[in-house]
């Protein structure tokens, strides 16, 4: 019986399209890695080189070290340099990366259904690919008037040791908060990433409102609809309080 609902955010609870909000997020991260009199360019090839190593990271260390240590590597940049430079993107996604919220597409749906969930009896977890620290988390959260305090659990570049679609960040999430996969429904809007969950036992749908579909992989076989069809079908899950 499903009793936890995990949640994809970009492009799921959060709609937006996907260029849109790179371009805006790199156009305001350049800004901080000018202030420190690097090349913002190069930097920005380095973020996607740590975003690379993020991906393929295999659970022997925590993505953030992953993410800070290829990043150094690729700008050959000293321990303390980095230092500064993480602290100046925690102050940046704490603050000004609130600006990048322009490009979203509004709903009211998202903060309904988080929230309700749980008075149906139902554990909630924001299943976010780990690519990003808390506090760029909790900013984009912010967005639809949801806060992390909102979910059991939330992953982030500080506490997963994986990435999806690795079967690794799933059992990951199944462990912390002790449930088998047949207990949770995997909700989000990339079927690359976010049905793997279903490869190890868990219910799946699939929101087509910002499908990313890339690879054009058969979606035929998923339980899909829109966030509007999402709702409607949580609701009519049976309470559990």
């Amino acid at each position: 019986m499903i009793d936890t609902i995990l949640f994809d955010l970009d492009g799921t609870l959060i709609q937006f399209s996907q260029e849109a909000f790179i371009d805006a997020y790199f156009t305001e991260l350049r800004k901080v890695f000018s202030g420190f009199g690097i090349d913002p360019n190069l930097s920005v090839k380095a973020v996607w080189a740590g975003t690379k190593a993020m991906a393929q990271n295999d659970g022997k260390a925590i993505n953030a070290h992953r993410f800070w240590e290829t990043f150094a590597h690729t700008m050959q940049l000293s321990g303390e340099k980095i230092k500064s430079v993480e602290a100046a993107c925690d102050s940046f996604y704490s603050n000004e990366f609130d600006v990048v919220k322009s490009i979203i597409i509004p709903n009211d749906i998202s903060q309904s259904i988080v929230r309700v969930m749980p008075e149906k009896g139902y554990c909630v977890v924001l299943a976010t690919n780990p690519f990003f620290p808390l506090c760029a988390v909790s900013t984009r959260l912010g967005w639809i008037g949801l806060e992390v305090n909102d979910f059991q659990l939330v992953t982030h570049y500080g506490n997963s040791t994986y990435c999806k679609p690795s079967h690794g960040y799933f059992r990951e999430i199944f462990k912390k908060i002790e449930k088998n996969p047949e207990q949770c429904l995997m909700v989000g809007n990339t079927p690359a990433e976010d049905m793997a969950a279903g490869e190890l036992g868990a219910e799946t749908f699939l929101v087509t409102d910002c499908l990313e579909n890339e690879a054009g992989m058969d979606i035929t076989m998923y339980k899909c609809g829109t966030l509007s069809e999402l709702e409607a079908y949580l609701m009519s899950l049976p309470d559990i309080t």
